[in-house]
């Protein structure tokens, strides 16, 4: 049955993709085979999730070489969500691409553009799918060079700025996960997720796996833009083509987000990760710090972009500290955060394209009076803030709630009232943008709505912010299994 090789299909699939998109070339093809590619991923990921959650976890061995002599690919929960999330997001953010995309690089060099997302998208789902831990740094790689060449193919010159900084921290970053490797590799000589699990315990109280580990913790920390190591992440986002944005934004920093998740409490194991090297504590701290510096700055941003890129950076530290609160409840809540945030932020970075497609600027005098010449995009904009504020029926809201409770089961009350405090700082950001498009005239009142082929995909993230935030008890089901999981509790 091809069901069998759904695993490797998911990767396969988008890398063979790609470079028949460079032979194709023309604009629509392309287009619609990277769309389907993406669909099909998609659809592939929702089947491995349920076989997942129905019947355990799926392992599917490359070439029929058993792991841990061959490479092998596992399924489980966790990676499964992830899988739908990424998939998920491309398919969406596909359908709005192509009018975006047109607008902002013409015809000539679209055909890259879509090759390098295909390429993002086989890096992403081979990180999450892969059980091999060299195969992690071979797929990061290839998420991170396409990465930066479609950061590059930004309608401002500083894109190129910003694609090099990236290259320049990526490649750090990239460096010291496959020292962290390698160094496991010399201690225990396997590759093999699950043989490292069992066989690090035994060499754990070396100096080797304790350095191996630092080098893998700040590898992955730099990739996800875990304050304060994300200083690539804000001119990324910035200057990337909207529809890119919007691509990174719902799925490349949950992809690491993940990574961290699989090597603290899979690999290496709870006790280890959170105790012995008491990261908990430094998570906690930059978590915490994460949340309101990152909010403090975005409130000062001129460029609404730019505004969004560093409060993806707090988001990620709402994630950071659940995982540091190290309880079923606190890891759920970061497992929840990685969908919830990749609802919300693909749905506002592709308002902020609806606008762009439009003004052609997102400077935040230049949006003034924008909500009432595009009224549905400047509306999109609103529920999308509301629901990274939190207010209740959005997922926004789902998401800070489970971490309230994780904080009030240790009894932390004080880190559940900085929780809300928090949510605050959003509310000034997200309003400074609600007072520009509706409190303040609009200088060219010939402004028109964005066309549906981009208002359609973005106000279909939106509904689906207050639908998951309505009935969240399907992605709470998913994320309180995969805790448990992560935990050895299951």
């Amino acid at each position: 049955m091809i069901s069998t090789h759904f695993p490797v299909l998911q990767v396969a699939l988008p890398l063979l993709a790609a470079p028949a998109c460079v032979v194709f070339r023309q604009a629509t093809v392309t287009w619609l085979l990277a769309l389907s590619v993406s669909c099909i991923s998609f659809l592939i990921s929702i089947s491995l999730l349920w076989q997942a959650y129905s019947t355990g976890e799926i392992r599917y061995e490359l070439g029929g070489w058993a792991a841990p002599w061959g490479i092998e690919y596992k399924v489980d929960v966790v990676n499964a969500f992830v899988l739908v999330i990424v998939s998920g997001m491309s398919s969406v953010v596909l359908v709005y691409a192509r009018e975006s995309l047109r607008y902002e690089l013409g015809i000539r060099r679209i055909h890259l553009a879509y090759t390098g997302w295909l390429l993002c998208l086989t890096g992403l789902l081979g990180i999450t799918v892969t059980g091999d831990a060299f195969n992690v740094f071979v797929f990061l790689e290839i998420s991170s060079l396409s990465s930066y060449l479609l950061i590059s193919l930004g309608p401002d010159r500083r894109a190129l700025t910003a694609a090099f900084q990236y290259l320049v921290m990526g490649t750090i970053g990239a460096t010291f996960i496959l020292i962290g490797v390698g160094l496991l590799y010399m201690m225990t000589g396997t590759l093999n997720m699950a043989d490292l699990s069992e066989r690090i315990p035994a060499v754990s109280h070396t100096t080797t796996v304790h350095a191996a580990f630092a080098f893998l913790a700040l590898g992955i920390a730099l990739k996800a833009a875990v304050f304060p190591l994300h200083y690539w992440l804000p001119n990324a986002y910035t200057y990337a083509p909207s529809a890119v944005t919007a691509f990174m934004a719902a799925s490349a920093t949950k992809v690491s987000i993940y990574l961290l998740l699989r090597f603290f409490f899979d690999i290496f194991s709870e006790s280890f990760s959170l105790r012995t090297m008491r990261l908990n504590e430094i998570l906690l701290i930059m978590g915490v710090v994460a949340i309101f510096s990152m909010s403090l700055v975005a409130i000062y941003q001129h460029n609404v972009k730019r505004m969004l890129a560093y409060s993806s950076v707090a988001q990620v530290g709402y994630m950071v500290l659940g995982i540091g609160l190290a309880s079923p409840t606190g890891i759920t809540a970061a497992i929840l955060h990685l969908f919830n945030h990749a609802l919300m932020k693909g749905a506002l970075f592709m308002a902020l394209g609806c606008m762009f497609y439009r003004i052609k600027s997102l400077e935040l005098n230049d949006l003034a009076g924008i909500g009432r010449t595009m009224p549905w995009t400047t509306m999109a904009f609103v529920v999308g803030g509301l629901s990274l504020i939190g207010v209740p029926l959005t997922v926004g809201f789902v998401s800070k709630w489970y971490l309230i409770l994780a904080a009030l089961e240790r009894d932390w009350w004080w880190l559940a009232v900085l929780v809300v405090a928090s949510s605050l700082l959003a509310v000034v950001y997200i309003w400074r943008v609600v007072e520009a498009a509706y409190f303040k005239p609009a200088p060219n009142t010939e402004v028109n709505e964005a066309p549906l082929s981009l208002l359609i995909p973005t106000w279909l993230l939106i509904v689906a912010n207050v639908y998951f935030g309505i009935n969240a008890q399907l992605t709470i089901d998913f994320a309180s299994v995969a805790a448990a999981d992560l935990l050895g509790l299951r």
